[in-house]
């Protein structure tokens, strides 16, 4: 049944919002005892992407991975039973009779959430009833293709708080193959997570005995890091912007003045006592950019101004929000703030989308999906300027001829943004850019410019991040190309693999030539045989491996295999060198290894 005006989209959540109710009876089948939370369909961007569904449950037993093939047998039951989903509508009292007799907490508590006197809906199929909205599939026979992948924990309203709830995570899709397709797109995800591949190829760690979501960036990651920010400052001056540094701290009014406090606290950390009074860190940079900017009176001649920063700020993330480097508590962002007159903001917001997309090319993404966010049900501001600023921001992005979707109610509290999310070579979408249009701090924190008729005016403000924060960005590009990053950004660019103890020393000085030329450029000198090295220097993922045997000693050459090309034969170090740099400095990004090549997501 396809419901009257109901969309691709709405019926594959119906579908996976089915698929819950079928898991949720299954396991009050094997553990009747069992009290239900809530069991929604996954949402686009969420755990396993927009295909999934969990359940959050309070029980005595322990889950295991075990127990997971056992609920998917009975869900299986289920499904040749081809039982019925019905809708019964009940008063909101009664429904709370019915769920405390059930022995059901958490459905009581979120029906007491509601006004008295609402009309609620229960769906049920076999012997399980919920408390659900709808709509369902016609009947469990419709569930034809589903697997349960894994177990987490969930504080009760995700409130730490709150009680530790067991939640298992689940897909559904329409047939097998499409399920089998997803589970090797699961498998090589598991392959590319920046986690694993961090460990493996010592980029990076973190540390619960100094702090849960504070990275520890190691040499190699740093190297790469390090490239990075070089290319980010060298293009942020070639594009007409100035450079701040600001605090890590500042007293707590700064926060209730621009409004973070009120819209952002529990995600503020704790404050710090000084000199009797409360400074908090820093989890935003804008309000120190506003205060360089009310250090001297400004002209209409100075706009627009473009000042940029690699801030480090820090957010109190909940422990099981924490994930790698994609969710920490301390990141750096790629952050600016731009100052510019009312009538100069839809062509600030156009060269923004200009420099966001050519450096995420830069970095090898060249897919991207594009959202204008409106207006939030929490904000600030008058319509007028909040349409204004929507206005601009949609007229940029028809000019620059992007595709876009809105997003409605998903802007910031002090105006509408552009999202641009970059896809990988897995498909996956992550949020990285965004453009913000800010008409509030402006008001709040009184920053104006003199203009031509002598008056003062105040300011539109843009804040931007092109690759959102180094330590999320670092984890997509890790997973975008499995660790075999770039030449130009690879933290050891070329390996010499002397076969034997003789040619160490011409080794060596060929590496020294390199690194003069700016090669990252390493010599393995152990005394293990040339299959071994070849071998540890390709799990290193290094782009360029130059043996040097006899021959290549005594002639000045060098035998050269790179990861894009294969054997490129023996040729000589100058020739070598020039091919390397070649690569560098034209940051060549599609120079993938066989064994990773790009996997494509069937649609």
């Amino acid at each position: 049944m396809v419901l009257p005006e109901e969309t691709e989209e709405s019926r594959y959540e119906r579908y996976r919002h089915s698929a819950s109710h079928l898991m949720a009876s299954a396991i009050q089948e094997l553990w009747p005892d069992t009290m239900f939370a809530i069991g929604p369909p996954t949402r686009l961007g969420e755990k396993y992407g927009g295909v999934g569904f969990y359940y959050d449950l309070d029980m005595e037993h322990k889950l295991t991975p075990e127990d997971l093939p056992r609920i998917e047998k009975v869900m299986r039951r289920f499904v040749k039973e081809a039982q019925p989903f019905s809708m019964e509508e009940i008063d909101r009292e009664e429904a709370i009779r019915f769920f405390r007799k059930k022995g059901q907490p958490y459905k009581v508590e979120l029906i007491e959430s509601f006004p008295e006197g609402e009309k609620l809906t229960l769906y049920k199929h076999g012997d399980f009833v919920d408390l659900c909205r709808g709509p369902h599939m016609e009947s469990t026979a419709a569930i034809r293709s589903f697997k349960l992948l894994s177990l987490a924990g969930a504080y009760w309203r995700g409130d730490e708080k709150k009680k530790m709830l067991q939640r298992i995570y689940g897909v559904a899709f329409y047939s097998d193959d499409e399920l089998d397709a997803y589970l090797d797109l699961l498998e090589e995800a598991r392959k590319r997570d920046h986690r694993r591949l961090g460990r493996e190829l010592d980029l990076f760690s973190t540390d619960e005995a100094y702090g849960p979501g504070l990275i520890f960036w190691h040499p190699k990651g740093a190297r790469i890091r390090n490239e990075m920010e070089r290319f980010w400052y060298d293009e942020h001056f070639a594009n007409g912007y100035d450079v701040l540094y600001t605090p890590h701290v500042a007293k707590e009014h700064l926060w209730e003045t621009s409004g973070h406090m009120e819209f952002y606290g529990d995600r503020l950390f704790a404050p710090m006592q000084i000199d009797d009074l409360n400074y908090r860190l820093k989890p935003m940079n804008c309000p120190f950019h506003i205060h360089v900017y009310k250090s001297r009176l400004r002209s209409y001649r100075d706009l627009p101004i473009r000042w940029a920063e690699l801030g480090t700020v820090y957010r109190y993330e909940q422990s099981g929000e924490l994930h790698g480097l994609k969710r920490v508590r301390g990141f750096t962002q790629d952050d600016a703030h731009l100052f510019c007159a009312p009538e100069d903001l839809r062509d600030e917001i156009e060269e923004v989308l200009r420099f966001t997309l050519h450096m995420l090319r830069t970095f090898g993404f060249i897919e991207f999906e594009v959202f204008l966010s409106t207006r939030p049900e929490k904000s600030v501001g008058g319509d007028e300027a909040w349409e204004r600023s929507t206005e601009a921001l949609r007229e940029a992005l028809e000019n620059s001829r992007l595709p876009y979707e809105i997003d409605p109610g998903e802007g910031v509290f002090y105006g509408p943004k552009i999202d641009i999310k970059i896809r990988d070579s897995l498909g996956r979408a992550w949020q990285c850019s965004t453009i913000q249009v800010d008409f509030n701090l402006p008001d709040r924190f009184g920053i104006a410019y003199r203009g031509s008729d002598g008056k003062d005016h105040q300011p539109i403000m843009i804040h931007r991040a092109l690759l959102g924060s180094f330590e999320r960005f670092f984890a997509c590009l890790v997973e975008h190309y499995a660790g075999a990053f770039p030449v130009w950004l690879a933290p050891e660019q070329a390996r010499l693999l002397p076969v034997t103890e003789k040619q160490n020393d011409y080794a060596a000085d060929v590496a020294a030539k390199m690194r003069g030329r700016g090669i990252r450029a390493g010599v393995d000198h152990s005394g293990e045989k040339l299959g071994f090295k070849i071998r540890k220097a390709r799990e290193e993922r290094i782009p360029f491996l130059l043996t040097v045997g006899g021959r290549e000693a005594e002639g000045g050459t060098l035998s050269v295999r790179s990861r894009a090309r294969g054997d490129e034969g023996v040729i000589s170090v100058e020739e070598t060198i020039e091919r390397i740099r070649g690569d560098i400095d034209r940051k060549v990004t599609d120079l993938v290894p066989e064994e990773v090549k790009q996997s494509k997501r069937k649609k």
